[in-house]
């Protein structure tokens, strides 16, 4: 293994003392101008470069930020949203220099250990954090040890609430009960910035498509309960519903895992109800177009007798037979503003929350008028 360069190699090959490379390298007076351009000029040419592990030690920062993701492993393979939010955080660190530490565990507990011991071991400068909870011990945590954060997903728009005994949850899942934050409100108080999205006025947007068709047995096919954007979509489309004049029970919401096989399970079940819904509303794209396989299977036209909207856009989306009407917005942006307000915050600036674009909803082939039967 080939030896890595050090400052006492630098010293050797640009004729100074090891303090003077110490100097150079580390921007602090006390060599000129040109030995300072010519100590860089040779650690270049060297290959030489900081030991993160040390500059930790001396409390330098590490060049590093961490992310989290608290969900099980065999739903992220199927989703595109998370690699998008990925790519534009990576283009925003690459850009700057910033090593991006990536991590999988299994839940919460398991993610704040992670952050107790990346703090601990200085491996990192900051986190991201996705996936707000509605009840979140994360962003107390980050604002105890010290480590800066940016929530990403806290909500804006309808606070959401408990989640109602209407709305079933999945097999081996607790819904959470009493009031739930809303994700941004928590990292504001805990002094953590934050970038949300407004899922109340998208899901007003997507109901009020939905409605306008004709439509009134809608049923969303929601993610994990225990998620604040979750509960934010549950809440606003209760609200809407009810704003809509619709009977109880004619827009409700039905939790999953977001994985394609949990969708597609949901789907059947709403389905073989007595009166079935002609709208369903599916929270990511892989959940609505195994939606739309199963209603294939069945001998349901799409959007003859079931229209389908999917949350986030994607090639899937467009791909499919229908086309299906999905939320258009840009996933890798938003990734992109995280990543640029937690630099802002690494380099002194006080934390902020900041507001991602609205999604837009395309309607396409998916989505028409029910029957006159229905």
């Amino acid at each position: 293994m080939a030896r890595r360069p050090t400052i006492k190699d630098i010293a050797r090959r640009a004729g100074v003392s090891e303090s003077a490379v110490s100097f150079a390298l580390n921007g602090k007076p006390g060599v000129s101008e040109a030995t300072r351009a010519r100590i860089r000029r040779v650690a270049e040419e060297l290959g030489w470069r900081p030991n993160s592990a040390a500059r930790a030690l001396s409390g330098a920062r590490s060049g590093a930020v961490g992310l989290v993701l608290a969900r099980p492993a065999h739903t992220l393979g199927a989703e595109s949203f998370f690699l998008r939010l990925v790519s534009g955080i990576q283009e925003v660190l690459s850009a700057a220099g910033t090593a991006l530490l990536f991590q999988v565990v299994e839940d919460v507990e398991a993610e704040c250990a992670v952050y107790r011991r990346w703090w601990a071991e200085r491996r990192v400068d900051g986190v991201l954090v996705v996936d707000p909870r509605t009840r979140d011990p994360r962003p107390p945590l980050l604002s105890r040890l010290g480590l800066p954060a940016v929530v990403i997903g806290g909500g804006a728009g309808t606070p959401p609430g408990p989640w109602h005994p209407e709305d079933p949850a999945p097999p081996g899942a607790a819904p959470p009960a009493g009031a739930a934050g809303t994700g941004a409100g928590e990292a504001a108080a805990s002094g953590l910035a934050a970038v949300r999205a407004d899922d109340a006025r998208a899901m007003t947007e997507v109901l009020d498509h939905l409605h306008g068709l004709g439509h009134r047995r809608i049923v969303h096919i929601a993610g994990l309960p225990g998620l604040a954007h979750t509960a934010r979509r549950v809440a606003a489309l209760r609200a809407e519903t009810r704003r809509l004049g619709l009977p109880p029970g004619r827009g409700r919401s039905v939790p999953t895992d977001y994985s394609d096989a949990e969708g597609a399970a949901a789907t059947r079940r709403v389905l073989a109800e007595p009166e079935p819904p002609t709208a369903l509303v599916y929270d990511n794209d892989v959940m609505a177009v195994a939606g739309s396989a199963v209603a294939a299977g069945l001998g349901i036209p799409v959007p003859g007798r079931l229209s389908i909207v999917a949350w986030d856009d994607s090639a899937l989306c467009r791909v499919t037979h229908p086309p299906l009407t999905a939320l258009v917005r840009d996933t890798a942006g938003f990734g992109r503003l995280a990543a640029e307000e937690l630099l802002s915050v690494l380099a002194g600036a006080p934390p902020r929350v900041r507001e991602s674009e609205l999604p837009r909803l395309e309607p396409r082939g998916s989505t028409a008028p029910p029957p006159a039967a229905y």
